[in-house]
């Protein structure tokens, strides 16, 4: 009990310890009994499933405001939004390389549970780093701020060139490094298949699992803007990885739904350039205008909200009536493409 009690990174052992618990407790009850056998997730479901895991971290959420203090419940709430609008760029990054690796939808769910798997404990990585860094020099703060500046201003201005995935260093690498089947075999990751030259069995990666590496490079990628984001936010390690994760947790049921209307959130990107801006910017306002003094959390918190709320609506509103147009289709499970 008494190790339960002390502090891990500024954070009694024991919210940690919950936190984990919900965390496996979720990972589990999905993988081993809603979808122990692998199907296609239909869009209905796939909502009630991702409300449920908003609905879970909104009570989190909730337990960190009266547990911990009102401000860190705005910090851990304003997080996670802005966290949760991010994925919406995942989404689209995602459906691409499923389509490019030919993965049909009944494997796709096993394939990004897997992904968010790795990915809790990068993102865990990431943010231990950033945490040690700025422990140690308060002004890589200023650095993280910076980045989220320009990252805004250059999400203004970009393009909309879909990622060639085909381009990837990484797949030609493991593609010539190791043997890579060009078929699915179901939900598997590695088979056995027969040597061409001596006959033998011999282990091989499949597109599956060729998918999955390049879906956690890309989640590399996009971490790059949300942890800097969180850290310019609040320097709570707790909070940040909190925050960071229960967004995450509910992608891949975000995905199914998203996936087949991405197109109409065109317009949020613009959205989420300001929200950067604004959380960057916030770093030097309260450090060289307010001379130190924090800004309330709650003017942080409703900003985040209002610009992705007006992102969202703006771009219902102005792709409403609009057929969906270069969206790359769900592959059928017969057309699997050789990696290379």
């Amino acid at each position: 009990m008494e190790l339960l009690t002390q502090d891990w990174l500024g954070t009694p052992v024991w919210f940690w310890a919950a936190f984990m618990v919900i965390v496996i407790a979720l990972t589990a009850f999905d993988l081993g009994i809603l979808h122990k056998e692998d199907r296609e997730l239909g869009i209905s479901e796939s909502l009630k499933l991702s409300a449920f895991y908003i609905g879970v971290a909104m009570l989190f959420g909730v337990w960190v405001w009266f547990a911990r203090g009102e401000q860190s419940g705005m910090e851990y709430f304003t997080g996670f939004f802005i966290e949760k609008a991010l994925s919406i760029d995942n989404v689209f990054v995602i459906s691409l390389i499923f389509t490019y690796f030919a993965i049909p939808p009944k494997y796709q769910y096993r394939a990004l549970l897997w992904g968010i798997m790795a990915v809790i404990v990068l993102r865990g990585l990431m943010i231990a780093g950033g945490a040690a860094l700025l422990a140690q020099a308060y002004w890589v703060l200023y650095i993280f701020a910076a980045f989220l500046i320009v990252t805004g201003i250059k999400m203004f201005f970009a393009g909309d060139e879909p990622m060639d995935v085909g381009k990837n260093p990484v797949i030609r690498w493991i593609s010539t490094h190791m043997r890579v089947t060009k078929e699915l075999h179901d939900q598997h990751f590695f088979v056995k298949v027969e040597d061409e030259k001596t006959g033998r069995l011999v282990r091989a990666a499949t597109p599956l699992f060729l998918a999955l590496v390049v879906i956690n490079l890309a989640d590399l990628v996009f971490a790059l803007d949300s942890v800097p984001a969180i850290f310019a936010i609040t320097t709570d390690t707790f909070i940040v990885y909190t925050s960071n994760i229960f967004a995450i947790l509910g992608l891949r049921a975000l995905y199914f739904a998203l996936a087949a209307m991405v197109h109409r959130f065109h317009y949020l990107k613009y959205a989420l350039a300001a929200v950067l801006v604004f959380i960057g910017s916030k770093i030097f306002v309260t450090d060289f205008l307010l001379d130190g003094g924090k800004l309330p959390a709650w003017i942080s918190l409703g900003v985040t909200f209002g610009l992705i709320l007006a992102g969202i609506l703006y771009s219902l509103w102005k792709t409403k009536g609009q057929e969906e147009a270069d969206w790359p289709a769900q592959p059928e499970e017969s057309t699997a493409r050789p990696p290379v």
